[in-house]
């Protein structure tokens, strides 16, 4: 037996770490609500202590997503060829990027503009600056 975490389990981790740090929640504050410490939501979000079905069901409903958010993308960034978990026909992000500090300022910022035009306006804007927005 190993001590290293499954790589499912440190992807799942590592998506609840991006939606807690995108919601603005502390780890205490979700421990309390988990009625855990911090130190076990910090685990969970490192991958070394699995999360159960009924935890992982109990952190859907406290950070408003479906159960299947702390899988998606988990086949590619994981490589382990997993079936029905993933969308084969979109490119996922990696989870560092979603995990990542200025992904989750952008999105919160994002979501700060009240106006949906504005919001519309501004993903248009970033379209143009990509490298295919010139037909690269």
């Amino acid at each position: 037996m190993t001590d290293t975490p499954h790589p499912i389990d440190t992807y799942v981790g590592s998506r609840l770490r991006a939606r807690r740090r995108l919601l603005g929640i502390t780890q205490e504050k979700l421990g309390d609500a988990l009625d855990l410490t911090f130190q076990q939501v910090q685990k969970y979000e490192r991958g070394s202590n699995r999360i159960s079905a009924s935890r992982l069901f109990e952190l859907s409903k406290i950070l408003n997503v479906p159960i299947t958010y702390f899988f998606e993308g988990a086949e590619a960034a994981t490589g382990l060829g997993l079936t029905g978990l993933a969308d084969g026909g979109q490119d996922p992000f990696e989870a560092e990027q979603l995990s990542s500090r200025e992904t989750q300022d952008l999105l919160r910022f994002y979501y700060r503009i009240a106006d949906p035009k504005v919001r519309k306006k501004m993903i248009d804007f970033l379209k143009s600056l990509g490298p295919d927005a010139n037909g690269d």
